[in-house]
């Protein structure tokens, strides 16, 4: 993040090195997530942007990180995603092993209520685009995943639509809105 200033990156691998000379997992998880979340609020009181650094492979763990009681704050899960071949190759490569097979069993697909953003990281190629898109996302006025944005792109999942006769903007009930 170092070429956008308003951003800070926050890791649970550099938290756990900190506390604990160690990124692997520790006794006391709960602590060590407890103290992201506690810097998490802290920069985004001072005003930065945060990108938290972590796995995460479950729904729960997500949502604890993605919540927070500072206002304002519109929530992004950027989720990487390589092909298995490649990622059994780079795990290869750093003598890891059963990481993938382990991978498997803990991870949940996000739920459909989540802002997601998949972010391609197969090579140097598709991870410079998705990079671009994200940086290009994270620098608009216009986010796709704030309301405004997907009144303006899908008006007919909007919370209000057209009034026909009126030109007015009347609130759709949910299911009048499924039917237009």
């Amino acid at each position: 993040m170092s070429e956008n200033p308003t951003f800070v990156r926050l890791s649970v691998d550099d938290v756990r090195s900190m506390f604990y000379g160690t990124a692997a997992p520790s006794n006391d998880e709960e602590y060590v997530y407890d103290s992201l979340a506690s810097l998490r609020d802290l920069t985004l009181r001072r005003g930065y942007n945060i990108i938290l650094d972590s796995t995460a492979p479950q729904n729960f763990t997500r949502e604890f990180l993605l919540r927070t009681k500072v206002d304002g704050v519109v929530p992004l899960l950027v989720v990487m995603t390589v092909s298995r071949p490649e990622l059994d190759r780079r795990n290869r490569q750093r003598n890891v092993i059963g990481a993938s097979e382990a991978w498997d069993q803990a991870w949940e697909e996000p739920p459909t209520t989540m802002p997601v953003m998949k972010f391609r990281n197969e090579n140097q190629v598709s991870f410079d685009t998705s990079y671009y898109l994200l940086t290009e996302l994270l620098g608009s006025d216009v986010s796709p995943y704030r309301k405004r944005f997907m009144e303006h792109m899908f008006p007919r999942t909007a919370a209000y639509i057209l009034d026909r006769k009126t030109r007015q903007r009347v609130k759709a009930l949910p299911d009048t809105a499924k039917n237009l």
